[in-house]
């Protein structure tokens, strides 16, 4: 094997390509990114870099001289625009015919832009690159309201970050609560609760909301479809966190097995053999849904190397993901599939730092949403790997150290 291309220059990416080179592999590895900006961390991007905390080059997940060590031939920005897969080859928008052994498609997510319209509007923002922030940078020196559209996690880690630089923030979210396809409705009270003693405005059930620029001064109108007929506000700045576009139209169009995403086994190969599939843009083998996270998107390119090199190492990762909001650190354990059905059992401090616990019928850990603890997460990650059955008066109980119970 003498030719390993990887489609896309992210997480999954370059944890690919250094897991190759750290396993022996001594061939050609050549990525096509289409960005002007490769191997780097995104979460930072709505916390640490939009508060100013933190700069663009101090997101490079690796040194400049670790990367160079792993011998990659980079091509940037360049996007893929064709897989053949019978002769083994990647066609690119530049002209560029590249031959491969075995193929990995990183091209994770993008931001889902609800109307085609809005895209348009200068003022209308979303955040998922460097060349996102860099856009939305030069314009926060001259905003004093924004309005955010979405409220799952980035539009909460936007409104938080906007909050801390004195920025009025109103949040609409078309559905009754915060985060509601991921957390249950006492997380998503505790959410909503945060975010209000910190004063953002937040509006819920806007089911039906439109947006419009002014070509005066380019600030930006929301109405919403309610009972109030004048029913509008104007914003200098809408941002919008209306969720993640999966980048799988390479592999349908090449015509592998995708769903809401690409379809792998647990050794992240799709139903071609010589192509893999990992981060964002992968189904979980065993979830059924993509994961859009730092963790899945790294552990799943080291799997995806060690299954090219046919070290058939299974991926079995916890889900876990994490957000900061204000003096928050809200880390997230396990699926949260057929939560409504477990039994919540919340654990919460004097700093109103809660824990929630989702125990099944057997009193084992499904899922965790952990405040400012994290080692409960790091605990709590044993006990879900050991199926180990839980005392929930014990788990609700601050004067015992949940770190005594060790699965054996």
């Amino acid at each position: 094997m003498n030719q390993i291309v990887v489609i896309g220059a992210g997480q999954a990416a370059i944890w690919a390509a250094k897991t190759l080179r750290s396993e022996g592999y001594t061939g050609r590895i050549t990525i096509v990114g289409d960005e002007d900006h490769a191997f780097y961390e995104r979460p930072p991007l709505s916390k640490q870099v939009l508060l100013g905390e933190a700069t663009h080059e101090s997101l490079q997940i690796f040194k400049n001289e670790v990367v160079a060590e792993l011998n990659i031939e980079l091509l940037k920005p360049v996007k893929v625009t064709r897989i053949d897969r019978q002769n083994k080859t990647v066609y690119t928008n530049t002209n560029q015919a590249i031959a491969y052994d075995k193929l990995l498609i990183a091209t994770g997510s993008k931001a889902k832009i609800p109307v085609e319209q809005w895209a348009s509007y200068d003022n209308v923002v979303s955040l998922r690159s460097i060349k996102d922030s860099l856009h939305i940078g030069d314009k926060l020196n001259q905003v004093n309201k924004v309005g955010i559209i979405g409220g799952g996690w980035i539009g909460l880690e936007v409104a938080a970050s906007l909050s801390k630089r004195n920025i009025d923030v109103t949040l609409y979210e078309m559905n009754d609560r915060l985060c509601a396809r991921s957390v249950s409705q006492e997380v998503s009270d505790y959410l909503l609760k945060l975010h209000e003693q910190h004063g953002i405005h937040i509006r819920l059930s806007c089911k039906h909301l439109d947006l419009d620029q002014s070509d005066e001064d380019q600030s930006v109108t929301i109405h919403v479809d309610s009972s109030n007929d004048n029913d509008t506000a104007v914003y200098d700045l809408v941002f919008l966190g209306t969720g993640a576009h999966i980048n799988k139209e390479i592999a349908e169009v090449s015509g592998l097995e995708t769903s809401d995403g690409i379809v792998v086994n647990e050794y992240c190969q799709t139903s071609d053999p010589d192509v893999y599939a990992a981060g964002d843009v992968a189904i979980h083998p065993s979830l059924g849904f993509c994961i859009q996270s730092w963790s899945n998107a790294q552990h799943q390119g080291v799997v995806a190397a060690q299954s090219m090199l046919s070290q058939q190492v299974p991926y079995e990762e916890i889900p876990w993901l994490w957000s900061d909001q204000y003096d928050k650190n809200i880390q997230i354990l396990g699926s949260p599939i057929d939560i409504d059905h477990c039994q919540l059992v919340v654990r919460a401090d004097e700093d109103g730092d809660h824990c929630f616990f989702y125990l099944d019928n057997e009193k084992k850990l499904r899922y965790l949403v952990a405040v400012n603890n994290n080692k409960i997460v790091k605990i709590a990650k044993r006990w879900i790997k050991a199926e180990w059955p839980l005392d929930p008066e014990v788990l609700k109980d601050q004067s015992f150290n949940l770190m005594k119970i060790k699965p054996k």
